[in-house]
């Protein structure tokens, strides 16, 4: 599984990236056959609260997934997307199981 991450705006620190790694890593429980994990941070202007939009693209075969947020800080952004992302993985894998 290849993760790509992307910081729009603004330098991502080394700390930030393992952190998405290490997140990212685990979607690979919920669906095996994930090909690529795609993380794009933006840094929203005016600096203000809830600035700080992260979305993530999974592609899996016969499938591209899509997942956006905006909190006020991208740990948390991750994790809500990270979130809502198992939740379609694991549909997916339910659609593929029922053919």
């Amino acid at each position: 599984m290849e993760i790509k991450i992307q910081s729009i705006h603004f330098d991502a620190t080394d700390q930030l990236k393992a952190f998405i790694n290490k997140k990212a890593e685990k979607l690979e429980k919920s669906y095996e056959d994930i090909q690529k994990v795609e993380v794009q941070l933006k840094v929203e202007k005016p600096a203000t609260a809830l600035n700080k939009t992260t979305s993530i693209t999974v592609a899996v075969p016969g499938n591209t997934l899509f997942v956006e947020k905006t909190c006020d800080t991208f740990e948390e952004g991750i994790d809500q997307c990270l979130d809502a992302m198992k939740v379609q993985l694991t549909k997916v894998k339910e659609k593929q199981r029922k053919h």
